[in-house]
């Protein structure tokens, strides 16, 4: 059992929706980040993507669709290995009528690292649904792209002040089992 698990929310995409060209810029920058720290991890990654939906999705097909996107050389690095687990989620937040709640509890996770996009949205919302089951939320600031930066520096004040969540750099996890 472990207590900490990285989580990647919707990274795997094909940035094809209202606001992608937004958040294309602020993806650039994050998903090396999010790369190294699925590399380096010695705890469980769990990806949580949306299914865009599409209600016979799966991993293979959430990957192809974004391969076959706008910036497959984002996605690319972040392919999920077959061993990785992977959650299809519909909304915003990860936990919202997904088996995430369970299998965090299979695994024993208390602690969560939420790395993803967008910060301002399904990273907030995730952040909160995540204090309100009394996980621990950590959230490296240079692992969650956002749309609006000035939404996304009020989200992260509110995980901080409001959920107790920790703002990190991602260089700071070596003490979190990475």
């Amino acid at each position: 059992m472990t207590e900490t698990a990285l989580i990647v929310i919707d990274m795997i995409t094909p940035y094809d929706y209202p606001d992608a060209d937004r958040l294309l810029s602020s993806a650039e920058q994050v998903a090396p980040v999010v790369a190294d720290l699925v590399e380096r991890a010695s705890v469980p990654v769990i990806y949580v993507n949306d299914n865009f939906g599409s209600w016979t999705s799966n991993r293979d097909s959430i990957y192809q669709a974004a391969i076959d996107g706008k910036a497959p050389h984002l996605v690319e690095p972040l392919k999920p290995a077959e061993d990785t687990m992977f959650v299809v989620k519909a909304r915003h937040s990860i936990f919202f009528q997904t088996p995430l709640e369970y299998l965090l509890g299979q695994l024993g996770v208390t602690r969560l690292v939420l790395t993803g996009q967008v910060t301002e949205q399904c990273v907030l919302y995730s952040a909160l649904d995540a204090h309100i089951r009394h996980r621990e939320v950590v959230v490296p600031r240079d692992a969650v792209a956002c749309i609006h930066s000035e939404l996304a520096e009020a989200s992260l004040e509110m995980m901080a002040l409001n959920m107790d969540a920790r703002i990190v750099n991602s260089v700071d996890l070596r003490g979190d089992g990475f």
